[in-house]
C-alpha cells in the first residue's frame, strides 16, 4: 500500500500563503525527521535536502493569500493539502494528515493529532512544508523590508505589527485576519 503524508505550515501568520506537503517515503529515508517545529533550522533544511535526494516522493501545494481571505483558513488549508497530493508523481493509496480534520478529497485518508510527531511520513511533509514557506518569507522580506518576515515568516510578532502600523498592508496581507483588517480600516 502507497502511504503518503501530508501536513502545512503557515496557518496563522498574518502573512503569506499557507504551504502543503505531501511526501511518499521511499527508499533509505533520512533518519531523524520529526515534527519540523522541534527542528532547528539547520536541520530541517539538511533534511529537506536529503529528502530531495533521495527515492522519496514529494508534492507541494499552496493556497494564497486570496484564496485563504475568500475560502477562510481552514479551507484554504485543505485546498494546499489536496494541491499537495496532486502533485505528487505517483498516487497514494492512502494519506496520513496530521491534524483533527480531513479535506474532502478522493483518497482514503486518517487524520492523527500530533501526527508530525507519530508518523515519519507526516515528518517529513512537516519539514518539506515548513522550509518552502520559511525560504518563500525570507525572499519576501528582501521585496517588503520592515515587517521582520525574515524572522517572524509572517506571523504577529511585535516587528511586524510596527511594519503594519508604520507601512501598512502588503498585496501579502490577509486581510481577513483581524490585525489587518483593523490596519485596512483605521482602527
Amino acid at each position: 500500500m502507497i502511504i503518503a503524508g501530508v501536513d502545512e505550515a503557515g496557518r496563522g501568520p498574518w502573512a503569506g500563503p499557507v504551504i502543503a506537503a505531501a511526501v511518499i517515503l521511499r527508499g533509505r529515508v533520512p533518519g531523524g525527521l520529526d515534527d519540523s517545529k522541534r527542528l532547528t533550522a539547520d536541520r530541517r533544511e539538511q533534511l529537506f535536502a536529503a529528502l530531495h535526494a533521495s527515492a522519496c516522493l514529494i508534492g507541494v501545494g499552496q493556497a494564497s493569500v486570496a484564496e485563504i481571505d475568500t475560502l477562510n483558513i481552514l479551507q484554504a488549508n485543505h485546498l494546499a493539502m489536496t494541491r499537495a497530493v496532486e502533485a505528487l508523481p505517483e498516487g497514494p493509496d492512502h494519506v496520513l494528515v496530521d491534524g483533527n480534520r480531513l479535506p474532502q478529497w478522493r483518497w482514503p485518508a486518517t487524520a492523527i493529532v500530533g501526527g508530525d510527531g507519530l508518523e515519519a511520513a507526516i515528518a517529513a511533509a512537516s519539514i518539506i512544508a515548513k522550509v518552502t514557506r520559511d525560504r518563500l518569507m525570507v525572499a519576501l522580506d528582501a521585496e517588503y523590508p520592515g515587517y521582520g518576515w525574515a524572522a517572524n515568516k509572517g506571523y504577529g510578532t511585535a516587528v511586524h505589527a510596527r511594519g503594519l502600523a508604520e507601512l501598512g498592508v502588503t498585496p501579502h496581507h490577509r486581510r481577513s485576519f483581524a490585525p489587518v483588517r483593523a490596519r485596512l480600516s483605521g482602527v
